[in-house]
Formats: C-alpha cells, structure tokens, sequence
C-alpha cells in the first residue's frame, strides 16, 4: 500500500494510480460479482498473461482492493475476492458500464 506522501495530490490522479490500467479495472470489474480463483480470473480477461495477472492481483492486493485467502489443501488453492475498500469502486465501474453502453448504442 503506498504511503499518503507517494500518492499523487491530485484525488483523481490518485484514482487512477490505483485502478487506472485496462487489466486491473478488469480484474475488478469480475471480482465484484463474486470471489474467484486464478484460473478463473485468467479466463474472463481475455488476451492477459498469467505473469501481469500476478502482477496486477499483487498490485490490488497490496492497495488494499482485493483480498487473498490460501486454503490449507494440497494442491492449496488460493481465491481473490474484493475487499471493503475494494467493493467502494462498485459505483465507478457500474458508471463506467452504464456510459460504456450509452456511448455503444450511439448512432
């Protein structure tokens, strides 16, 4: 998680330190409607690697917008969820759908 002296002064760009790549608005935007492993995850982006997957959920992770549980099995099987901070960006990316959808029906 960054320290309040490395983020940006500016709110927004604040915001788009921390969401603001195609692959972790994604990432939310999946995670929001329910926990999901790697591979699950994996499959919905379409056209991302597992290396910048890892990096991203890492990235998230650290921020405080998701959240990691590794069960104790064998093989152990890891599931991401969206963390209380995390499920506050609802609204972003439920306005960012809404316009995404006005702006595709245009003439």
């Amino acid at each position: 998680m960054l320290t309040k002296e490395e983020l940006p002064e500016c709110p927004v760009a604040t915001a788009v330190r921390l969401i603001g790549n195609k692959w972790k608005l994604l990432i939310l935007r999946d995670l929001l409607e329910g926990p999901c492993r790697f591979t699950e995850i994996a499959r919905r982006v379409e056209g991302i690697s597992k290396k910048v997957l890892s990096d991203n959920l890492r990235a998230l992770e650290e921020d405080g917008l998701l959240v990691r549980e590794v069960y104790a099995e064998v093989p152990p099987r890891v599931v991401y969820s969206v963390s209380p901070l995390g499920e506050t960006l609802r609204p972003i990316l439920e306005a960012m759908k809404t316009w995404g959808e006005q702006y595709k029906s245009q003439p």
